[in-house]
Order: C-alpha cells, then structure tokens, then sequence
C-alpha cells in the first residue's frame, strides 16, 4: 500500500532538525536537538491538511492532558507545545523507543516483563482514570519505552473525560484492542472499556498476535469485529504462560463489561498476585495519592502484595536475598529524592540535638521523681501517634489478607508492615497480602510512621494457609 510523502520539518526556534521518526494519519514525529538545554526529543507535528478547528482542538486536548499526567513515570513526558511559524502545532516530547510495537511480532516477550508493563502501564491508566481522563486508545504501539526500560503510555490525542458522551463517528479507534461496547457505538468510551484493551493489550505481547486475529483467515475489519463481539478469547499457545494469567486476562476480555475487573487497578492487582505465584518480586503500582485524595488510604483496592518465606528453608541465602529485594521494591517509592536530602538531614540532626537534650531532662527526672517517672517520659514521645488496632486476616485462595482500618493518619504518613521473618514493608494502603506457600503460618505487625518516626506496634496477626 502506497504511504503518504512525510511533512516538511517546521524551523524551531531553539531547536535543530534531524531526522524523521514515523509518521501517522494526522501528524508527522520527528527527531530534534534541543539547543538549551542539550538534549534530543520528539517533536510530533500536525499536518498542514488536518489541521481543522476540531483538530487543532483535539491537539491542545491532547498536549494539555499530557502534561497534567506526564509526571506519572508511567505516561510519556511532554516539555512544551506550541504553534509553528507555518501554522503547525506541535508538542516537544520525551525521546522514547517504539520497538515495543513491533517486537511481539518477531520474538516471545518474556511473562515477567509481560507482567511488568501491566502493572506499570495499569498504574498510569488507573491514574489518568483517577483525574478523571479516559485515554480510548490502549494498544501495543502506544506503550513506548525510556532510555532505561521504562514502559510509557503515549498518545491521548482522543482521550476524553470521563462521562463525556458522544458518538465515536468523531474519534479513532484501533479495532484489534477496541472492547465490543465500543465498537457497536454503544458506549464511546469507560473503565470497563479500557479494562478490555489492557487485557487485549497484554494478550497481544504474549501472543504474539491480537486476540481475534487469525493466522489462516480474514482480518478484514468486519471480521475482526464480529469475533470481538463473540468474545470467545482464544487460548494463548505457550507452555510459559500459566493458567492463572490467562484466566486473568480473559476475565478482562468478557462480553459483558460488569464481568470484568471493575478497574484498572482491581486488574493490576491481579497482575501482582501472579507475579506472587510465580516467586517474581511484585513490580510496584505508582498511583497517583495527593492530598485530595487521602480519603482512598482506606480503600479495599489499594494493596501490596508480597511473597512470604517457607518455614521450611528458613534463613537460605537465596531467602535473604529475595527479602531485600522485596522490601526494597516496596519501600523505594518512599526513599528520599536527591533534593528532599539535605532537608532531611538538616531534620535528622535537629532530631540528634533534641534527643541529647531530652536525654539530659530525662536523668534529671530521675533524679526528682524516680524510675516510675522516667518510663513515662520515655513513652511520651509515641503517644501523639496512632496506633493500628484490631489487624484482621483473611484467606484469598494462596493469599492472606491482612487489612486494618485507618486509626488517624495525617498528611505524609505512612504504615510500616513488619512480618516475622524480618521483612519489612511501606505502604499508604490498609491492606496487605502475602502470596504464601501451602501450610506456611504468617504474622505481622503495623506501625504508624510520621517524619522517620515509628508509633507503637499493633498487637502482632497471624494466620496459617490450608496444608497441601
């Protein structure tokens, strides 16, 4: 099939042209070099001939949205937008690699790194969902990734709000990864929808094919339609892939929408307890959690998922090791950034001082009011902070949930989850499970942590999971 010619490069003010990248229906990407600072972007261009009242529209849509959900490690980062001198919007954008849209179809893509990109691509989506944004085109070539194997989500030039309505005559649509409800017009767009092209998505990269396309037959657009709206997902042709995965997927694919995870993040986590059966370290789910949304610390939904150590290899090198690795996972979202440093150190040795002093009133109490007053010192310190009461455990299948309810957090805290081997994890959420082996027994305690300091353990939960 013949392609179009690509655009002319616009001359940029601070920026240097250097070669083409790709093309599309409605716009041309090119490679740039930034001037100040020196770096190299992308720099993606609308077309002279599209460029209508309704499109340029879409455009700042697009550009706006972007950059309100670009500092999501998952979404794509987008520096600036502008208006070329010819009349051509463009956007300036973070230089990523699009092999991932093409790799599926020459090489079988791992199932960890399949689960990885899930989550991470997951998280951005229930995060864009969150601010109330749908993005209504999830497929693999929209999933580009950073100079350091980050997976990023790209393109949200037909994303909508959600509760938008409106017909899909006025928006593209990528069929193979398009749920059923959409491409009968019955909706043009809902988390329910953007479930199933995740799901359709993820399928694709495991497939190495879309889920309705056929080897041996017609893909003809009718034809895929009408098999999408059957919805009997084929199963994927690996040994690799295990059966949990694929009943996780075609969950998501389900004719009926009320059939699927319910959210984006219902299915990440499904995507973390896999991860768990097959002795992965759970790759973490960045969700967005601002002050405005603090009321979710609660939420059911916001969970971390660890693996537990068997009893029966206890203190094994290879057990060591996958603890560090764990709680480094799920504590790195909360490390210091190289700029919070200073600050805290500044804090830290401000806490050095004040400790020394209280030290010193602490003996002189003792010298006037004797031990008894001394303890209650001592303890006066923790008492401003909550403590967790009441750790409730429940067994889900190979899981225990331990979940607890918020005793007062304020803004910036955080629980720590102890379990008994010594690992320990950080986490916003109350609610934590353990992907266990049969037969192991599990506990755990909670603490409230505000700036560095821990509150008093919860009184500490086990539970056991059914023997083989």
């Amino acid at each position: 099939m013949a392609q179009r010619r690509p655009s002319e490069p616009p001359v940029l003010p601070g920026f240097s042209h250097v070669r083409l990248l790709g093309s599309g229906g409605f716009a041309d990407v090119f490679l740039y070099e930034q001037n100040m600072p020196r770096r190299q972007v992308a720099v993606k261009v609308l077309l002279s001939a599209v460029v209508t009242d309704q499109v340029r529209q879409m455009f700042q849509v697009e550009a706006n949205l972007m950059a309100q959900l670009s500092s999501h490690p998952g979404i794509l980062t987008v520096y600036q937008a502008s208006i070329s001198a010819d009349g051509r919007p463009y956007l300036v954008m973070e230089l990523c690699s699009a092999k991932l849209g093409a790799r599926y179809r020459t090489e079988q893509i791992p199932v960890a790194d399949v689960l990885r990109i899930g989550v991470q691509i997951g998280s951005a989506i229930e995060t864009a969902h969150r601010s109330g944004v749908l993005h209504r085109d999830i497929k693999p070539s929209n999933i580009l990734t950073t100079a350091y194997g980050h997976p990023v989500l790209s393109d949200f030039g037909i994303a909508s709000t959600l509760g938008s309505t409106g017909s899909t005559d006025s928006v593209g649509m990528s069929i193979p990864w398009s749920a059923p409800e959409v491409l009968l017009d019955d909706t043009s767009g809902s988390v329910q929808s953007e479930v199933w092209s995740l799901g359709a998505t993820l399928y694709t990269l495991l497939a190495g094919r879309s889920p309705f396309e056929v080897l041996d037959g017609s893909n003809k657009a009718d034809d895929l339609i009408g098999r999408i709206a059957r919805a009997r997902v084929p199963s994927i042709d690996r040994d690799d892939v295990p059966a949990s995965l694929e009943a996780v997927l075609k969950r998501s694919m389900k004719r009926n929408p009320e059939q699927r995870q319910q959210s984006v993040l219902e299915f990440v986590r499904d995507l973390q307890r896999v991860e768990a059966e097959l002795g992965l370290v759970t790759t973490q789910a960045d969700v967005a959690m601002d002050d405005w949304a603090l009321a979710t610390i609660g939420d059911p939904g916001d969970r971390t998922i660890v693996r537990a150590v068997s009893p029966r290899a206890p203190g094994s090198a290879v057990d060591r090791r996958r603890r560090r690795r764990t709680a480094a996972a799920i504590a790195a979202p909360f490390a210091e950034t190289p700029d919070e440093a200073p600050t805290a150190a500044k804090a830290s040795a401000r806490r050095t001082r004040l400790i020394a002093a209280a030290l010193v009133l602490v003996s002189l109490a003792v010298i006037a009011l004797g031990a008894t007053a001394t303890l209650l010192a001592i303890q006066g310190g923790d008492r401003e902070l909550p403590r967790v009461a009441n750790v409730d455990a429940q067994l889900d299948g190979s899981t225990i949930v331990f979940s607890w309810s918020d005793p007062g957090l304020a803004v910036g805290d955080t629980y720590q989850v102890q379990l008994s081997d010594g690992t320990e994890a950080f986490q916003r959420g109350g609610e934590f499970v353990v992907a266990a082996n049969p037969g192991d027994r599990v506990c755990v305690t909670v603490r409230v942590v505000r700036e560095g300091r821990l509150g008093q353990p919860s009184d500490e939960k086990c539970a056991e999971t059914a023997g083989e």
